[in-house]
């Protein structure tokens, strides 16, 4: 069964061109290490909430945007081992490709699908 991994941050406005080459970098490693596909999107209509909402739940700042991705994997199995390689692949260590954002105030999980609709 496919699985799911996805993701909330906030992202530096002025920053998006390098997070677009941290992404670019980051998807080319994970679909090497098993990734099906993966989706990362810049916030467009992002609307403030009135208990909760995706800035609140990344503790978002002035001139930040939220990026929202999401990976698909063959299986549950293959999330984790793909997952422990891309995290030992020297492209995505903090010295040759810095997260150009707050790493610590990113929210992600795993997820098993329960509606597929082509």
């Amino acid at each position: 069964m496919k699985y799911f991994t996805g993701f909330v941050l906030p992202v530096p406005a002025d920053r998006r061109q390098a997070y677009l080459e941290h992404a670019r970098t980051a998807s080319t490693v994970f679909r090497e290490h098993g990734v099906l596909f993966a989706v990362e999107c810049w916030g467009d209509e992002v609307p403030p909430g009135e208990l909760t909402d995706f800035y609140r739940a990344v503790d978002a700042r002035s001139g930040e945007a939220i990026v929202f991705g999401w990976m698909s994997w063959a299986s549950e199995q293959a999330c984790a081992r793909g997952m422990a390689a891309a995290m030992a692949d020297p492209r995505l260590a903090a010295e040759s490709n810095p997260m150009p954002f707050d790493g610590k105030r990113m929210i992600y999980g795993g997820f098993v699908p329960i509606v597929n609709t082509p």
